[in-house]
């Protein structure tokens, strides 16, 4: 049978201000979807991605800005001592925990942080995910688990145990909080923070329907290298960041 060869190609830029653009864009669409899919929790979350211009700021979702009404006039770029270079500011948690992070890992353009139920709930356990599925397998050998967390993260000193802890893994388990995803695009942070919280719904009902049987290791292993990747997380979100491009299209204003 006879493959459809086709593959979306991630987007070049004519300049750093086009690309400046295109973040922001994908960031205010990441923010809606989030909304959508019941992320947002009062002046919690928040989602940071860095700037093409000045390497050494991120974006973010403005503080008590509802996820859903985000758009691109309305986020903030923060510097890298937390000062206010446009917007309206932000939560200082985000920047607590998303600045060290951007400083450690050149390779992160963006980070997801936010308080999914299901996450949560996973989180209290203490525990790494299981690969139970494909979907899961993307995140084989491949998160962390910070266990220091005591309350609302408000000091670098423990973003930067967070960076050591997430090293060059995609996402991390914060016990007793919820989840973190990391990428090289907003769009692939995005995807594999969706993808994790759905992995910690279907582990939870397993868990609780019997015992799980985990997919072996190298299979495990095959099946990361194939859905693990960062283009693999770039692609994922594409369909949702066209939908809700079409249906909310004042978030790119």
């Amino acid at each position: 049978m006879k493959m459809n060869a086709y593959r979306p190609a991630m987007p070049t830029f004519a300049d750093k201000s086009e690309a400046r653009l295109h973040v922001k864009r994908r960031l205010a669409a990441a923010l809606r979807i989030f909304a959508r899919y019941g992320l947002d929790e009062g002046v919690a979350g928040h989602f940071t991605a860095r700037d093409p211009i000045l390497p050494d700021c991120f974006w973010c979702n403005s503080y008590a800005v509802h996820f859903g009404h985000a758009k691109v006039s309305n986020l903030s770029l923060i510097d890298s001592r937390g000062e206010v270079l446009e917007g309206r500011g932000i939560n200082i948690a985000a920047f607590a925990i998303h600045a060290p992070i951007h400083r450690a890992r050149a390779d992160v353009h963006a980070i997801a942080h936010a308080h999914g139920v299901h996450g949560k709930a996973w989180s209290c356990l203490g525990r790494l995910l299981d690969p139970l599925s494909q979907d899961a397998c993307a995140f084989y050998q491949d998160h962390a688990l910070y266990g220091g967390f005591n309350t609302v993260i408000l000091d670098t000193d423990e973003g930067a145990a967070l960076a050591s802890t997430l090293g060059a893994h995609k996402a991390m388990i914060l016990r007793n909080h919820g989840n973190l995803t990391v990428g090289q695009t907003v769009d692939e942070a995005a995807w594999w923070y969706l993808a994790m919280e759905r992995c910690c719904q279907a582990q939870l009902l397993a868990e609780a329907a019997g015992s799980p049987i985990p997919v072996p290791h190298q299979d495990a292993v095959y099946a990361h290298a194939q859905g693990g990747s960062s283009y693999a997380g770039w692609v994922a979100f594409q369909p949702l960041y066209d939908l809700m491009v079409a249906e909310q299209p004042e978030l790119l204003h």
